[in-house]
């Protein structure tokens, strides 16, 4: 059993929470016209990565549930990757913000699939 007391307590965590917010504050220049396309999906996805921590910390007591939650976690983690191209693209991002983030998501991407990898570590 791992000695972190609560799921805020994960470094992965901590990560994602940073990057959503960043994404936020990001996001918050977009146009108008894609307040409820890409600003919205790019905030649901980066957020859900640590929606689904939660969850799967939650659910540790069985290690299916647990890593079926973090391989959520990991969809959402390749889809805010994802908005990230588009926003790019589309000329929101400058390359650099673009090319920083994917570099900390590869970090999140990284500790999520070792957690799924290995739940014997985290679960009760």
């Amino acid at each position: 059993m791992s000695k972190v007391g609560s799921f805020k307590d994960l470094i992965v965590y901590q990560k994602a929470y940073k990057l959503a917010m960043e994404i936020f504050e990001i996001s918050k220049r977009f146009p108008k016209e894609e307040t409820y396309s890409l600003t919205d999906q790019i905030r649901r996805s980066s957020r859900s990565v640590t929606s689904c921590i939660s969850e799967a910390w939650a659910k540790r007591r069985y290690e299916k549930a647990f890593t079926s939650k973090l391989s959520d976690s990991l969809g959402e983690e390749y889809e805010t990757e994802n908005w990230l191209d588009y926003s790019t693209d589309c000329k929101y991002i400058e390359k650099e913000t673009q090319t920083r983030l994917l570099k900390e998501y590869e970090e999140v991407r990284k500790m999520l699939i070792s957690m799924i990898n290995n739940p014997e570590k985290w679960c009760t």
